[in-house]
């Protein structure tokens, strides 16, 4: 792996501070930032193993709590896409203009429900985060903004998923940029099966590399 850096970095959204891992390859591409499926979180080891490819690829990745653990012990509060989003913009702000590496293109990565905050995320940023990519996506959490995401995005589902694929070929209908529908053969939700989570993690590499370069970046993260 390239020679890498890693920081703990806490970040202060909605009066409470939320802590993430950064890990920054020399010459990095760009930071991918991860939203966690619910019950989940910054060790979620079918993240960390996404992030580690990415890295290979020359990513920083950020993967961070956008709950406090206390905040967390109710179920509610993981499925409040609204507040989850609010938390999504403030590191996305963070690392924009306020981080000693400030991060011109910035891509976002979310997981079940953390997809439907990375989804409503892109659709208020706009042109500022280049690419999307959703794993286990749950869509209809954000069927009101799917029609303003700009940047190029990706949903990966499993193919034993049903519930979950039915849900993403709708999105497919929904949005308007551009995308793409990845469907796992005989995965389920959360890709447990020999090679699923290798696939998963290749075809987001490869995703965000194709767009990092080709996207029209506007740096604008005051919508």
């Amino acid at each position: 792996m390239k020679n890498i850096e890693k920081s703990i970095v806490t970040i202060t959204s909605s009066n409470v501070l939320l802590t993430g891992e950064l890990v920054v390859p020399s010459n990095n591409l760009g930071l991918v930032v991860f939203s966690h499926g619910s019950g989940s979180g910054r060790f979620s080891p079918r993240n960390r193993f996404v992030a580690e490819s990415l890295q290979q690829k020359g990513f920083a990745t950020f993967l961070v709590d956008l709950l406090t653990e206390e905040e967390d012990f109710y179920q509610q509060n993981r499925f409040d896409v609204s507040l989850l989003t609010v938390r999504l913009l403030d590191v996305v702000r963070y690392f924009s203009i306020k981080h000693e590496t400030v991060f011109e293109r910035i891509g976002l990565f979310g997981a079940s429900t953390g997809a439907a905050s990375a989804l409503r995320t892109a659709a208020i940023l706009g042109k500022h985060v280049f690419a999307v990519v959703g794993r286990g996506g749950r869509p209809d959490l954000a069927w009101d903004s799917l029609e303003l995401v700009e940047c190029p995005t990706m949903m990966i589902v499993g193919g034993a998923d049903k519930q979950v694929v039915g849900l993403n070929k709708r999105a497919m209908m929904l949005l308007h940029c551009e995308k793409e529908l990845h469907v796992v053969p005989g995965a389920t939700h959360l890709f447990e099966e020999p090679g699923a989570l290798e696939e998963v993690a290749r075809v987001s590499s490869d995703w965000f590399s194709t767009h990092v370069h080709s996207h029209h970046y506007e740096y604008d993260v005051s919508r």
